[in-house]
């Protein structure tokens, strides 16, 4: 399968997960599409946004930080990512992440089911 660009719905999402500010959110398939893939996007969160606290139970969450700079709170710890960090968040794991920087912090994030 062979998903275009033209193709890929995008959205607007305001306070996610009772966070601060708009995220942009590009859905690069339709899940539908993909066995066991919940979410596959593109995440951009503005300077100040940020994602709040929610749980993967039984699910996994990646997020491949491609442009930006953050703060991931992983489980009740903060840490710094940047450009090429992986988070990975499963098994009852709980994380938020912030923008910290003044240019946009751009994910690629997926959630895989089953786990």
């Amino acid at each position: 399968m062979i998903f275009k660009p033209k193709d890929m719905r995008s959205q607007v999402r305001s306070l996610m997960k009772d966070g601060l500010g708009d995220v942009t959110v590009k859905h690069m398939v339709e899940c539908d599409d993909l066995p066991n893939i919940r979410f596959l996007g593109e995440m951009t969160l503005p300077a100040g946004a940020s994602i709040g606290d929610h749980t993967h139970a039984t699910e996994t969450e990646y997020y491949i930080i491609t442009d930006g700079i953050g703060v991931v709170n992983d489980n009740g710890k903060d840490e710094h990512v940047s450009r090429g960090d992986v988070i990975v968040t499963g098994g009852g794991a709980t994380h938020r992440i912030k923008n910290a920087g003044t240019t946009p912090l751009v994910i690629i994030a997926f959630i895989v089911t089953g786990q």
